[in-house]
């Protein structure tokens, strides 16, 4: 595996592949990588002749500086995962690289797709996400390029990022890598203590118990139920519930609005933010 740390360097490389017709397949990443990043290595190297990653925390989606500075970094053991499951280039860049004329987001404007969950409640985390994603396709060119479905509003706003700035990507979608008590593999798990792991799980078993009450409930009492089962636990504090459609990310307010409803949900456990959505048909 090669690594680069600099724009430069890596341009060089990636000329060097795209000269000899190798389709790439990107996998940006944050680091303190697990299983259902391998996943999406995984994935891209069945699909095309190179696997490039990248791991930068990206400081301009971070509405916290605390969050920031808590969120675990471990750039020697990701460079090992990623060499052991295949990828061939890694891209480690400092923020300098990615941001030459200092940590400013670009402007961006994606709509109602914004203006909601993860919108509302992280303000400038999207144009701080777009703005990384969009330098880090500019530097590798990919052919694809492979995000988990953890995201599923990100994804839905980088497909439109990579629509309007008209983007040769195609995005790719992977399924949530679950734990084996059904809590989202996350790089922020690290940071749970034993009880709040254990509750933790509580997040996912209650977006099953709301599944089961689609078509049965009313969907206001069914969401109402859901933050009640997440709230029982001392641990657990909901930051929002949301029951929306999977292609407008808006929220339904009666089951039969949406062909393909989805819950959506961010809740604190101690101090760490959790999301996980789930579709509910």
């Amino acid at each position: 595996m090669h690594t680069y740390t600099t724009q430069t360097a890596l341009r060089q490389k990636i000329t060097e592949l795209l000269k000899v017709n190798k389709t790439i397949g990107f996998v940006p990443t944050m680091g303190a990588l697990h299983s259902g990043h391998l996943s999406l290595v995984k994935k891209a190297l069945a699909e095309n002749d190179v696997v490039v990653s990248s791991v930068f925390v990206n400081p301009t989606q971070f509405n916290s500086q605390t969050d920031l500075r808590a969120y675990p970094r471990v750039p020697e053991q990701d460079a090992k995962l990623l060499e052991q499951a295949g990828c061939h280039v890694l891209y480690m860049p400092e923020a300098s690289d990615l941001y030459p004329e200092g940590l400013q987001s670009e402007v961006f404007d994606f709509g109602p797709l914004g203006e909601v969950m993860e919108g509302k409640y992280r303000h400038g985390h999207f144009a701080g996400m777009a703005t990384v994603v969009k330098r880090l396709f500019n530097a590798v060119t990919p052919t694809r390029a492979y995000f988990g479905e953890k995201d599923f509003q990100q994804l839905a706003i980088i497909r439109q990022l990579v629509k309007k700035e008209n983007l040769p990507i195609e995005v790719v979608g992977c399924s949530i890598a679950r734990e084996a008590d059904g809590l989202a593999m996350s790089s922020r798990n690290l940071r749970l203590n034993a009880p709040q792991r254990v509750a933790a799980s509580v997040i996912f078993e209650s977006l099953q118990q709301l599944k089961e009450m689609v078509g049965v409930k009313e969907l206001a009492k069914a969401r109402i139920k859901t933050i009640e089962n997440l709230t029982a636990h001392p641990e657990l504090a909901v930051e929002y519930l949301e029951i929306a459609d999977s292609e407008t990310l808006q929220p339904i307010s009666r089951w039969e609005e949406s062909k393909f409803p989805r819950a959506f949900v961010a809740v604190f456990c101690g101090e760490v933010r959790l999301i996980d959505n789930i579709a509910l048909y």
